[in-house]
């Protein structure tokens, strides 16, 4: 009886989750309800997944507002009419300045109209067009024409929140969409305070005067009929690419064996051949031919663009996956579990993640949408988090920013706060995981066998593709499933660094880096793997990894395979991570494992390590069966809505191990491990296509580690910024210059050992500047002074500031200050562009200008202003020059000796104990270039806590652990650099003064 429902994704409006409505559906003894969400069809799919449980027939429709005014509603009749609805809201949602008219304006067949009373009280209605009465019309329609056609008037009783509460929360949403105080909210943006469900009978009650009202309504109401099937078996991904599955299946039998040569040349046995057989036979029977044949259609594109990609995911563990070139791992040497990858049970096709680099990926994108018909990507719901919702609520009340920067800090007494602030809290809490807005998913892409508008509307992100308005496990619940089409910079990075070391070397062989046979072999890699020299290199730099490299000392491909998945929460957090590492390093320890987990797990000594593991562990220590398992493999991939997979074969994995006789306290603690893996745990062929990546990265380190460097700068880095790996170029002799007019790109570029740093790189340099000086030095050469320069490229004084405050200009010899001095006299503060070439050069006025040395300290300070970062070493830029000699080379021979020692912050990460105390892991380099890791427990952490970049004191206890050192800080002092000399009256650092030539200090790590 009801047509205008609202759940809370009517953004910024409703404030009723999608199962709740039904809830109070059924509460109220409503049979039949029409979800309408205002422009948005998110909880469409959800509502008709979970209306049988609440006894509710649900009916879909969308309700069409500009802004909180109400034009129309549509209902669908049936799934086409649904399909029409959809269509004609993404038109609107796919273009912004179309305002939604107050009327169709074109015909959409299997729909209802509903017009609210006072906007269509004047329309001439069609066989499907209704007017509808909201209860306080019901005083206005007895005078009105339309009492007397009554068989053209239906119930309209809005639904948008629960109760009281629910309407004071719509009011801060309606606030915070306006962007206003809740003092100055319009009427017209607000919904009526009434917009509340009452039980069926009330309602009747309510329209007892108009009984055809009722009756109208639920004939409309009969008349509609939704259907989508929510027992998967089979996917609704596009079906074929070829005319048929006949042939789709003859394809991808072509092209697996077309594959064998190029992957195992002319050494192919047995296992190969029955491997093949088996998952051809499974993957027709299962119906994923299509989705291996997609995948690999857009990988045939890549490597036709010469496209650098990874195939990760569960598909990783097939054989024909990596014939047909969707992955570089190989699940026969590796052993890789089959049922992992696709088994009988399993209903959705196998996952591929395929990386991209990040400038690639859009390219990729685009030729998807062009070449499969029924495309779009997948939204996020991004939603309230509570201290972004405190500072939403804070503006809405008018609160001050420094009562909102306490309330986030979590600095206060709830009952010590003044009224507005308690309300604050109590809403923000409230309105916390409500959508605020639909995003995109980071990288899925549906490709339907049917039209994606038969599921939902689409809406048009400034990405420029239709993106749906359901998320990627609303898409799951009905059989489509995703193409993870991801970006990544590593991977551009490892592109760019083999162009660049190609043009560098142009005597020597192409860089083949795809021979990973090869580079698993390679000595200088196993090197950087064993001492952790690894920074720059996907995966494996960050400082957890880096410790973990050092205690395993691993140095071949299995080794750090293992490590990539060892690193991840389920295996760390269950306490296996430290069994494996001391079963690793002490071979005697490998016995104290149970024998059947030993048997299962022997490469990595019975220690769950992969999702694999734990199916293994479920279907031959838990005697669960294969389909069980699967249950187990859906929990742990994160992607579900709670954890009831496990708990539903919980018990008869505890019964089994009863039966076979295992002691309870031994199956209660294999049980934890399992549970510890949910949401956390990595498939091996994930781990192992992450290794393959490493290892291409660890080879361009090993051999070009400048090249490759200067490939990450340009790619923005990985874990750590850009200033590290400037600083990683100099620990391999590479010295660094700063941007040149005359030398300098766009991105830095190196020549032999010198690399100069782009253009980009230049805080509030504008790429429009940059441009017109590359054009200009390609056309017409370097450029000879400061007055060519000005002559030749228009550029404003702020932004020729900006390179001569950068030293740009240094191969004139001239004191930049002097530069500056004479760019303020010839450059007006407006760029006059023209086109016109002057014939004739105008002689240039030259000016006395003041002798204004400036200093190497000046220069620090200026490349910190502009860069983000010294071009000096920093421990240069104390007050007070240290004695210190400790350096973190002497650390290892100081365990348990309490120590000082100075470092300069690098990263931080912080965490929090099972007591719920904040406590860090802070990383640092000494004088010398060289990590310092410490641990600052929470006492610490609270007592001595991070001061933003700098220079520390660390005082503390030296701690060995399998080879790896930390320090166990105790006090922590943040040491005090010397005022910047631009501003200051009197330089502080003499000594730093009058050094002579800048080219003799000690630059970073060069000591």
């Amino acid at each position: 009886m009801y047509l205008n429902c609202h759940t809370y994704y009517s953004l910024r409006y409703g404030t009723i989750k999608p199962e709740q409505l039904l809830a109070i559906a059924s509460e109220n003894g409503v049979q039949t309800l029409a979800l309408t969400d205002i422009n948005n069809t998110s909880a469409c799919l959800d509502v008709v997944r979970l209306s049988e449980k609440y006894k509710v027939k649900p009916i879909l429709g969308v309700d069409f507002r500009n802004r909180a005014e109400q034009q129309f509603i549509l209902i669908a009749k049936n799934n086409h009419g649904f399909k029409n609805i959809n269509d004609y809201l993404s038109k609107f949602l796919h273009n912004h300045d179309l305002k939604i008219p107050e009327q169709p304006d074109e015909t959409l067949d299997d729909c209802f109209m509903i017009y609210p009373f006072q906007k269509g009280k004047d329309f001439k209605l069609k066989p499907n067009e209704f007017l509808g009465i909201a209860p306080e019309d019901l005083n206005h329609l007895k005078f009105s024409k339309w009492n007397q056609f009554r068989e053209k008037l239906v119930v309209l009783k809005t639904v948008s929140f629960q109760n009281k509460k629910g309407f004071n929360t719509h009011r801060l949403l309606r606030a915070i969409d306006n962007n206003t105080l809740l003092s100055m909210l319009p009427k017209s943006e607000e919904g009526k305070e009434n917009d509340m469900m009452l039980p069926y009978n009330e309602l009747c009650e309510t329209y007892i005067e108009f009984p055809e009202l009722i009756s109208n309504t639920g004939k409309l109401l009969d008349n509609c009929t939704i259907n989508f099937n929510f027992e998967i078996n089979t996917p609704k991904n596009q079906k074929c690419l070829t005319e048929n599955e006949t042939s789709d299946y003859k394809l991808l039998k072509q092209l697996t064996y077309n594959g064998i040569h190029y992957r195992y040349g002319t050494d192919v046995n047995q296992k190969v051949y029955d491997r093949i057989k088996k998952e051809l036979t499974l993957i027709k029977e299962k119906n994923f031919v299509s989705y291996f044949l997609i995948n690999w259609k857009i990988l045939e594109y890549a490597r036709s663009k010469d496209y650098y990609y990874v195939g990760r995911g569960s598909g990783a563990n097939s054989i024909i996956a990596y014939l047909l070139r969707i992955t570089d791992v190989d699940p026969i040497e590796l052993d890789l579990y089959f049922e992992r990858f696709i088994n009988l049970f399993r209903q959705n096709p196998p996952d591929f993640d395929i990386d991209f680099s990040w400038r690639d990926r859009d390219d990729i994108t685009q030729y998807i949408f062009k070449t499969f018909k029924h495309t779009a990507l997948i939204a996020v719901y991004n939603t309230f988090k509570f201290k972004a919702s405190i500072r939403e609520l804070g503006k809405v009340f008018g609160l001050p920013k420094s009562e909102m920067d306490k309330l986030t800090r979590g600095k206060y007494n709830i009952t010590q706060l003044d009224k507005l602030s308690q309300l604050v809290i109590k809403y923000s809490t409230y309105i916390q995981g409500f959508p605020n807005y639909l995003g995109i998913h980071a990288g899925g892409i549906l490709i339907s066998e049917e039209p994606i508008h038969n599921y939902c509307a689409t809406f048009m992100p400034p990405k420029g593709f239709a993106t749906t308005q359901f998320d990627m496990v609303v898409a799951e619940d009905i059989g489509l499933y995703k193409f993870d089409i991801l970006s990544q910079r590593g991977l551009g990075k490892i592109k760019e660094a083999v162009e660049i070391i190609d043009a560098n070397y142009t005597t020597q062989l192409p860089i083949d880096i795809h021979d990973i046979k090869r580079f698993k072999k390679d000595e200088r890699i196993k090197d950087l793997l064993r001492n952790a020299k690894a920074i720059g290199c996907f995966y494996v730099e960050s400082p957890a990894m880096r410790m973990l490299l050092k205690k395993l000392q691993v140095d071949d491909y299995l080794g750090l395979v293992a490590a990539s998945s060892i690193i991840r929460p389920g295996v760390s957090n269950s306490g296996m991570m430290r069994q494996y590492i001391l079963r690793h390093r002490h071979p005697e320890k490998r016995q104290e494992a149970h024998p059947v987990l030993q048997s299962v797990m022997p490469e990595t000594y019975g220690v769950m390590v992969y999702q694999e593991d734990v199916i293994k562990v479920a279907h031959i220590f838990g005697g669960l069966d294969l389909g069980e398992s699967d249950m187990l493999r859906r929990g742990m991939s994160g992607k579900f809505r709670s954890r009831e997979e496990f708990l539903k074969v919980k018990q008869k994995f505890f019964d089994n191990c009863a039966k076979r006789g295992e002691a309870y306290e031994l199956v209660a603690d294999v049980w934890r491990q399992i549970e510890s893996f949910a949401g956390y745990a990595f498939a091996k062929g994930h781990s192992a296509s992450y290794a393959v990546e490493s290892y291409q990265s660890l080879f361009l380190k090993a051999y070009y580690p400048l090249e490759y460097m200067v490939a990450t700068i340009n790619n923005f880095g990985g874990f750590y910024s850009t200033e590290l790996y400037v600083h990683e170029a100099r620990m391999h002799n590479g010295k660094i210059e700063a941007p040149c007019i005359n030398q300098s790109s766009i991105q830095t570029i190196v020549k032999g050992k010198t690399i100069i740093l782009g253009f980009m790189f230049l805080q509030s340099f504008e790429s429009k500047t940059i441009e017109r000086i590359l054009n200009d030095r390609t056309n017409n050469g370097l450029f000879k002074s400061l007055d060519d320069f000005i002559e030749r490229v228009p550029i404003s004084i702020e932004q020729i500031s900006i390179l001569i405050k950068i030293n740009a200009f240094r191969f004139t010899e001239i004191n930049k200050r002097e530069l500056l001095w004479e760019a303020h006299l010839k450059i007006s503060k407006t760029i006059v562009e023209t086109d016109v070439t002057n014939l004739f050069k105008t002689e240039k006025i030259s000016y006395n200008t003041p002798e204004l040395p400036s200093t190497d300290l000046e220069n620090a300070f200026d490349e910190i202003e502009l860069l983000g970062f010294a071009l000096c070493n920093p421990f240069l830029l104390l007050t007070t020059e240290t004695t210190g000699n400790l350096r973190a080379r002497h650390l290892s021979s100081l365990e348990g000796k309490f120590i000082v020692i100075e470092g300069y912050l690098i990263t931080i990460k912080k965490t929090t104990t099972k007591k719920r105390q904040l406590m860090h892991f802070g990383t640092f380099l000494d004088r010398d270039g060289d990590f310092i890791d410490t641990v600052h427990f929470p006492p610490v952490s609270s007592k001595y806590p991070f001061r933003g970049k700098g220079i520390y004191k660390i005082t503390g206890k030296v701690m060995l652990e399998f080879s790896c050192v930390n320090i166990e800080v105790s006090k922590l002092e943040r040491l005090a650099i010397i005022e910047d000399p631009r501003y200051s009256v009197q330089s502080l650092n003499p000594t730093f003064q009058n050094k002579k030539n800048f080219r003799d200090l000690k630059i970073l790590h060069d000591s």
